[in-house]
């Protein structure tokens, strides 16, 4: 049962110090980091999430859905393709802090092409299929409905951050999905 969650969870330790390298690399070329507070909010938030994940399904009246958690698995995996997607792209600039190079061009290869958030993308799908291998539905609406307000006040730091030059070359790409009318900046 623990797995799915247990493969989840060694997959952001390894996102961890992949960020923790590309960060150092970022500030020895004068990198800028905003939004530190928002930042240890969004760390105990997915700790909370992978934990709740885990004992959920402990709950009496769990049940378990072969076909729902072979779909979730196979919605998971794809989310977890599209970010590696999108830390293969940016590369030594991928962190899972908000760190700016502050003359870097705006990368608009690979999933970037599509949408201006593509990991965002596959942790919203991961919230929702994560606990749902399992049946922990509570956990799935809690989790998305939380990640949904953290997102919020990330993606607006973020695009700040960024600034001017990377809001107009990314205007008309879309936020969260591919085709979807643009919501501006």
């Amino acid at each position: 049962m623990l797995g799915v969650v247990g493969a989840v969870a060694l997959e952001r330790v390894v996102e961890l110090r992949l960020s923790r390298r590309n960060a150092a690399w970022a500030f020895n070329r004068g990198a800028v980091e905003v939004g530190q507070r928002d930042y240890r909010v969004m760390t105990v938030f997915h700790a909370l999430f992978l934990a709740a994940c885990a004992a959920e399904p402990w709950l009496p009246g769990r049940a378990f859905s072969p076909v729902l958690a072979a779909t979730c698995i196979v919605i998971l995996a794809g989310a977890q393709a599209l970010r590696w997607w999108a830390i293969t792209t940016l590369g030594p600039r991928w962190t899972t802090r908000v760190i700016v190079l502050p003359d870097a061009e705006p990368v608009t290869s690979g999933p970037y092409r599509w949408l201006r958030h593509p990991n965002y993308v596959a942790v919203i799908i991961e919230m929702i299929a994560l606990p749902l291998v399992h049946g922990a539905w509570i956990t799935a609406v809690l989790a998305s409905l939380g990640n949904a307000l953290l997102l919020r006040t990330r993606i607006a730091a973020e695009e700040r951050a960024l600034g001017s030059r990377w809001t107009r070359k990314l205007a008309r790409t879309p936020r969260f999905m591919p085709g979807a009318p643009h919501a501006g900046t």
